[in-house]
């Protein structure tokens, strides 16, 4: 007769246990994705700046040897 008090109070608390836990454990939901690090006009922008140094440097190197070939004075 005590086991049997003791099972059934042992078997209410688990249902008691698990129905607080379930609907705790169904709650969570999955993260949403994370926005993209770059649209691609990061990458537009820095092979732009790149090309614009490398003219840069290249009219620097061209112009010394073009403007000696002139005499102005």
């Amino acid at each position: 007769m005590a086991l049997s008090r003791v099972v059934v109070g042992l078997t209410i608390f688990v249902i008691v246990a698990l129905v607080t836990i379930i609907p705790f454990a169904q709650a969570q939901d999955f993260a949403p994705a994370p926005a993209p690090a770059s649209d691609g006009t990061t990458i537009d922008q820095g092979i732009a700046y790149v090309l614009m140094l490398l003219a840069l440097v290249l009219t620097y190197l061209i112009h010394p040897m073009d403007a000696s070939a002139y005499t102005f004075f």
